[in-house]
């Protein structure tokens, strides 16, 4: 005899997502409970809760994961659709930018251990080569962070005259140059290296300081200022 599927509305109140935000508070839901609320409703074949679980499965039910998903890949679970996708997508980058707001909010950037944290929350979920740089006021603190440019899997382009008139446009004091490599390798490249003196000359003319270039994988950091190269 084949099981009945009940909808999410025939269940317990307590088990209902909604219902149970309501009365224990959002601390008591599940990552799956959380995610079926984002997706309002499910299908005539799956409620919410088992579209969530598939969603997360396809981050291997690890948020960190699921982060690196494109808004195609999510499309390709019936169920979700174009408006479903971008919902998840955006929930997930507005805990990235909660969490890097509480992070610069609070720290001077002294050496690269201050902001590594921040670039790795920033920058781990690219796929691709991105290129950004962090503009500093004169009490070390971060004005704003801005990708520049992105690239392919191995490599980006960034323009040094681009990144002098942004840091004109902030009134930006101090400059830190970061990109990362999707590969897991740590290794500045020839390009990188060129890169960083070409900027550091240049910024130099205007009395901005170079303070660092940091290169971030999933092996963890690079900084050239750690290795005297600035």
């Amino acid at each position: 005899m084949q099981e009945k599927k009940y909808s999410i509305k025939e269940w317990a109140k307590d088990d209902q997502p909604r219902e149970k935000l309501l009365r224990f508070g959002v601390s008591k839901l599940s990552n799956t409970e959380l995610l079926a609320i984002l997706l309002q409703s499910g299908t005539r074949k799956r409620s919410a809760v088992d579209l969530a679980r598939q969603v997360l499965r396809l981050g291997k039910n690890n948020l960190d994961e699921l982060g690196k998903i494109s808004v195609e890949e999510l499309m390709r679970i019936e169920g979700i659709g174009h408006a479903r996708a971008l919902s998840i997508t955006a929930a997930l980058e507005l805990g990235r930018r909660r969490h890097a707001s509480q992070f610069l909010e609070k720290i001077s950037i002294h050496s690269s251990a201050d902001i590594v944290s921040y670039l790795h929350t920033s920058l781990k979920d690219y796929r691709h080569e991105v290129f950004g740089v962090l503009f500093l006021n004169q009490a070390n603190k971060v004005n704003h962070f801005e990708i520049i440019s992105e690239g392919g899997l191995t490599s980006t382009v960034a323009d040094p005259r681009v990144i002098l008139k942004k840091a004109l446009e902030q009134d930006a004091v101090g400059i830190i140059l970061c990109h990362n490599h999707p590969s897991g390798s740590l290794r500045p490249s020839r390009a990188d290296m060129h890169l960083t003196r070409k900027v550091k000359e240049a910024a130099n003319l205007f009395d901005i300081r170079l303070i660092d270039h940091v290169i971030v994988s999933t092996e963890g950091h690079y900084s050239f200022a750690d290795q005297n190269l600035i």
